[in-house]
């Protein structure tokens, strides 16, 4: 062989050795990076290790079987709940089991479910589970690569907005194996992705190649959770039952939880209605959300004789934001003068004091009860957010801590309401004969408060009363829950009642709460239509914080935007749960620091199974 040649050759191979070392050599260095194991935690080690049990509040030896009844408001015409359309049914989500279940005693982890193992690399830049061979759905058919997938795809194509919001960073999802899957990401600086991707409920491929998925049905749809629907009466009533040979019954994420045999949801006109029937012992287990009613209609016989049981239980959980929205699509509301001038006429005090037996705290932020929640004035980790914004946000972002006006709670409150017409009359509106006009269209100031509940119309009326007393007519109106989800889906209304709630571990779901692409996505929870780049940009500091402490920081920096947008005037706040119940249950000794359990880890005693 001529030297040249033996050049040309060896040069070949040299180039290939290098082509080969290059391919190989990142992969084997990003294969000793890949974690594996039965769960992950966010920014946080697992408190249950491999080969757990069970978790720590349940009672593994809790017996199943008997009935629990339970209520609903309004009316249902949908077991589908996918899609934007119609109301689903209450406890449908008892069907379906997800990829991964999360633990009620850890700010956030996940475990395995569907899911037998989570791989994820050092990067966070995809996820990878090997799903349990004994996964099967209610017909018997195992749960396959193929379904997880085939769910992946059409909730992002055909689904609910939610999810094309939520799992907007993931990129796709691939079949690498008969029972694994593997979803990859855009990006690598979303940690909470690998998460709640295993928070995706698996649906059916087979199922729906023979069923339309975009449509609603009250069909009992096939899933493959605890439960499975036996019984529906559209609008009245829905029945749910064990399945016997629930497939992950024994797993230790499932071992002492859905101990009931029969779950049955009775719905009700109105909650009045609905108490009611529960006094009479028609349903057997309740939460109350009004204060006057706790403190004053939980009486009688029943309760007397211990038939009844009434109980606080500490609430560990972020609260969030429950508040008046604007909808501030509409041009009314759309100077943040005139939001922060409506606010001076909600009395909180009078209404906590006269209609709430001082039973509620006044919530002033946007991740209330929580570490989350900005206090004070920014601390340095926030202002090196904030600062990059310095010159386009409010001054009072840096200079005041946010809080929502006071009374004295005598139910005077003409100091606040000249406050308020001062902020109205810089904003372009006065006052002329009683009535507040716009000074350049001439037009009144008038719009519509939308309610579903009817006990909500005490609260508001007062609050109605105080805007008449400025020229402002506001109009209540109190719709059915079906119309009521319409409109919100639609963005159609002046301002609503609503509750925005956080987790511990806040991440993708805030694009959903308060980007600028969620404004103009019906059925997003954008309800006050937020269009602002500095949201966007505080937001996905959130989703990319990298430890606890940054999180903190984002989550307080993005509270305080929030807070000086005057996008809704907040409301009030408890935190614990107001619960009662028929003496026919017994529960765990331990309850979840973040949660209540009652559907999925109490249990009827041996009279009532």
């Amino acid at each position: 062989m001529k030297p040249s040649s033996m050049r040309v050759k060896y040069s070949k191979l040299f180039i290939f050795t290098i082509i080969l070392f290059i391919f190989f050599l990142p992969l084997s260095i990003y294969a000793k990076n890949i974690y594996k194991g039965h769960g992950i935690a966010l920014r946080s080690k697992l408190k249950y290790g491999a080969g757990f049990k069970h978790f720590e509040y349940v009672n593994p030896d809790a017996p199943k079987g008997g009935e629990v009844k339970l209520s609903a408001i309004g009316t249902f015409d949908s077991l589908n709940p996918f899609i934007l359309k119609g109301v689903t049914a209450a406890g449908i989500g008892l069907v379906f089991d997800t990829l991964t279940t999360s633990s009620s005693d850890e700010p956030f982890s996940e475990y395995g479910l569907i899911a037998k193992t989570i791989e994820v690399p050092s990067d966070s830049s995809w996820v990878a589970y090997t799903l349990r061979p004994e996964a099967r759905w209610h017909d018997g058919y195992p749960v396959t690569a193929d379904d997880v997938v085939f769910t992946f795809n059409i909730l992002m194509k055909e689904g609910h907005p939610f999810y094309r919001s939520y799992y907007h960073d993931v990129l796709r999802a691939e079949k690498i194996g008969k029972r694994k899957v593997r979803f990859v990401f855009r990006t690598s600086n979303n940690p909470e992705l690998p998460l709640i991707v295993g928070q995706l409920p698996v649906l059916s491929k087979r199922y729906y190649q023979e069923h339309t998925f975009n449509k609603t049905t009250l069909e009992p749809p096939m899933g493959s959770g605890p439960y499975k629907v036996i019984d529906v009466k559209p609008g009245r009533s829905i029945t749910y039952k064990l399945v016997k040979d629930y497939w992950g019954k024994d797993i230790a994420v499932n071992k002492g939880r859905y101990n009931f045999g029969i779950i049955k949801y009775e719905y009700y006109r109105d909650p009045t209605v609905a108490l009611e029937a529960f006094k009479s012992g028609e349903y057997d287990f309740r939460i109350e959300n009004v204060s006057k009613i706790w403190a004053t209609a939980y009486k009688g016989p029943a309760f007397d004789q211990g038939k009844i049981i009434k109980e606080e239980l500490p609430n560990n959980n972020p609260v969030g934001m429950q508040a008046f929205v604007y909808n501030t699509r509409r041009d009314i509301f759309k100077d943040p003068k005139v939001r922060e001038a409506i606010a001076y006429a909600f009395d909180f005090e009078w209404t906590n004091k006269t209609l709430f037996y001082n039973a509620y705290k006044r919530t002033r932020s946007y991740f209330e009860n929580s570490e989350l929640a900005s206090r004070g004035l920014p601390s340095p980790a926030e202002l090196k957010l904030l600062n990059l914004y310095r010159d386009k946000l409010p001054k009072e972002v840096f200079t005041r801590e946010y809080n929502p006006p006071v009374t004295d709670g005598s139910g005077n409150i003409r100091p606040n309401l000249r406050k308020a017409l001062k902020l109205l009359n810089e904003a372009g509106w006065e006052l002329k004969s009683g009535k507040l006009v716009n000074r350049a269209t001439g037009k009144r100031f008038v719009f519509e408060l939308l309610l579903v509940q009817p006990s909500f119309e005490r609260i508001a009326l007062p609050f109605k009363k105080n805007l008449s007393r400025i020229g402002i007519e506001m109009n209540i109106r109190i719709v059915d829950s079906s119309q009521y989800v319409n409109r919100l889906n639609d963005f159609n209304f002046d301002m609503v009642v609503y509750t925005f709630r956080q987790s511990l571990s806040p991440g993708n779901e805030q694009r959903d709460f308060w980007s600028s692409k969620a404004t103009d996505t019906p059925g997003s929870s954008n309800l006050a239509g937020i269009k602002d780049p500095i949201v966007d940009d505080l937001i996905e500091k959130v989703i990319s914080a990298p430890d606890r402490e940054s999180l903190i920081a984002a989550c307080r920096a993005l509270d305080r935007v929030l807070l000086w947008g005057y996008y809704v005037i907040p409301q009030w706040h408890i935190n614990v749960y107001r619960i009662a119940y028929w003496n026919k249950f017994a529960r765990p000794k331990i309850k979840p620091k973040y949660g209540l359990g009652f559907l999925d880890t109490w249990w009827l005693l041996p009279q009532y199974r």
